[in-house]
């Protein structure tokens, strides 16, 4: 495991990320809180692009809870059928539109708990809804913050839940916000599983990063 980066090191990373892009925006397309829910739940192990394709069409003609039951499962399966394990996906879409309606009025409730106990929805997901939608500082660590926090000795860690908790104790409070989104977009483009492009990296000098491709 990597080492944990100092304190003043962390900042000056943050800094330099809001430097260049001040407000970072997830690549999820969504209109309200109903289909950013959807659309986190159907990008497991696929590629935003790949489900913003799919869910063009669908967020069309259902984007809300009720307009996704009244569907149906047929009818969401047609919809999404390009994205992987796209059967059981839309069988969690359906349930997690039939108890957002029957126990929250259609509305999409605001609590990590609450989120979590929708079908298809895990921790990074409700932390994604949660960071996107009501602008809370939680942070969803995905394949590319655990590569980044690891590699570059941000927020060193064993296990997803790991890095999450030493994104929050070691990000500086007010970089917590944007803390996931600039991480993601630096691992899914500069920061690469394969061979990083450390050569056009903005914290190179900074990272921990052993085998730097310079």
């Amino acid at each position: 495991m990597a080492k944990q980066l100092d304190y003043n090191t962390i900042r000056e990373i943050f800094r330099r990320f809001h430097a260049v892009d001040p407000e970072p925006k997830g690549e999820l397309d969504h209109t309200n809180a109903y289909t950013l829910v959807v659309a986190v739940a159907l990008s497991a192990q696929a590629t935003d692009k790949g489900v913003n394709k799919a869910t063009r069409g669908l967020f069309a003609v259902a984007d809300t809870p009720q307009k996704m039951l009244d569907l149906g499962l047929d009818g969401v399966m047609e919809h999404i059928k390009t994205i992987g394990l796209f059967r059981q996906k839309a069988k969690n879409v359906i349930k997690l539109s039939q108890i957002l309606v029957d126990e929250y009025g259609g509305e999409v409730p605001n609590s990590r708990a609450a989120l979590q106990s929708l079908p298809g929805v895990g921790r990074k997901t409700a932390n994604v809804v949660l960071n996107m939608w009501w602008s809370y500082p939680a942070q969803a660590v995905d394949t590319h913050i655990f590569r980044i926090g690891n590699r570059t000795g941000i927020a060193p860690g064993k296990d997803v839940d790991a890095v999450e908790r030493r994104i929050e104790d070691h990000i500086p409070a007010d970089y917590q916000l944007h803390a996931h989104h600039w991480m993601i977009l630096h691992g899914r483009y500069v920061c690469v599983a394969r061979k990083p492009k450390c050569a056009t990296c903005i914290i190179h000098d900074l990272c921990l990063f052993e085998d730097k491709t310079l």
